[in-house]
Formats: structure tokens, C-alpha cells, sequence
């Protein structure tokens, strides 16, 4: 399939106003490295290898390219499985889904989401331990809440006093303050990075 045109990620966009838990990003392949991409074949309802899109609907959202594409999202707001469909559909009843699987360097990324789809079939729920917490989040999070603090044009002080809680007079001393002040000005840097693009390195498994 082919990189989309826009300048993000994201094959399909959601809307901005979207509450992040009911939002269904679906983000381009060659961003998401989990993304399966599977051929999907018409299958009877009682043959034991069928996959069957409806039993799942509170969690699918399945949207289609202008190439003709499927392209699906299985998500419970917090936890995510990617689905290409290079041929069949995932709307006309149960399938039989063959996994295209291709190379030594890219399989690492697909055995956890094919685990979660396998896990989300059988059982009807997303298993919690396959999704495991990203030991990122945190340093993420103060990213994203830094470069709205620079869209908003807050002041250094302000994002410290904002972002990290800094209250200079309760500082405990000028070493702290340095220590904060470091701190603001790294995540203001890759906050700027982020914003030109190095989040797709980010989604690849990068800066780590």
C-alpha cells in the first residue's frame, strides 16, 4: 500500500473533538510496525479457524482507502490491534484470516499483536497482560504538555512552574532550580523534534 500524502502519520484522521478513550486512530503501516496485514477468506460460521468480524463490533472499526483497502482497528479506547486487509473484507461475515508474515527483522513486531488478536478471538476480551505499560509514558506526556505550554507561548518559568510543579521560593535551593531549568529546556528540544517529525521514529520503537 501506498504512504499516504499528509504530512502526519495517520491513514484515517479522527476528529480533534473526539474524547481520546472513543477516538480509533488508525495509523499508517509503515508508522505502526505492529500492524498485521492479512488476506481475509470467506469461511462457514462453524469452521473452527474462522474469524468472525461481528462478534467483535464494539471493538472494530473498519474504514476503506480510496485504493479499496480495508483498513481496521480493534480498540477498547486504551488497548489497540491494527489489521491491513489486502483482499476479502471484514464485512461481509465470517473469515478465514491468513497472515502475510514476510522477513526475520520485521516478525519481533507482529508476535505480540497476532498473541492479543488470537487472545481477543478465543476469550471476547482484551487480555491485560498482553498490553503490557510503556515505561515511556510519563516522559512522553510531559513532552506533549510541553509543546501545548509552547503553542500557547508559556514562558520557560511557566512550563516549569506548570508542567514540572516548580515553585522557585520552595525550590530548596539553586542546584534544584539549574536541575529543573535542564530539565525544562530537554523537553523543549525534543518537543521540536517531535513537531518536525521524529515521532514516527517514536512509533517505530525508537528513542527509548
Amino acid at each position: 500500500m501506498r504512504r499516504p500524502r499528509c504530512g502526519g502519520g495517520s491513514t484515517f484522521a479522527e476528529d480533534p473533538c473526539t474524547p481520546a478513550p472513543a477516538a480509533r486512530l488508525i495509523w499508517h503501516a509503515e508508522i505502526d510496525p505492529g500492524t498485521l496485514r492479512v488476506a481475509a477468506v470467506p469461511a462457514r460460521r462453524d469452521d473452527p479457524e474462522a474469524f468472525d468480524p461481528a462478534a467483535l463490533t464494539r471493538w472494530l472499526t473498519v474504514v476503506q482507502s480510496r485504493d479499496g483497502y480495508e483498513h481496521a482497528v480493534l480498540s477498547d479506547g486504551t488497548r489497540r490491534i491494527r489489521l491491513d486487509v489486502t483482499s476479502g473484507t471484514l464485512r461481509s461475515g465470517p473469515v478465514v484470516l491468513r497472515f502475510e508474515l514476510e522477513g526475520m527483522a520485521s516478525l519481533g513486531a507482529k508476535l505480540l499483536p497476532l498473541r492479543r488478536l488470537e487472545a481477543l478471538s478465543r476469550g471476547g476480551r482484551f487480555v491485560v497482560a498482553l498490553f503490557p505499560g510503556d515505561p515511556r509514558m510519563k516522559h512522553l506526556l510531559e513532552i506533549l504538555r510541553v509543546h501545548d505550554a509552547l503553542q500557547g507561548r508559556a514562558s520557560q518559568r511557566e512550563i516549569a512552574q506548570v508542567v514540572f510543579g516548580f515553585v522557585a521560593h520552595e525550590s530548596g535551593g539553586e542546584g534544584a532550580a539549574d536541575a529543573v531549568r535542564s530539565r525544562v529546556r530537554r523537553r523543549i528540544r525534543l518537543a521540536r523534534q517531535f513537531a518536525r517529525g521524529t515521532y514516527r521514529q517514536l512509533l517505530n520503537g525508537g528513542d527509548r
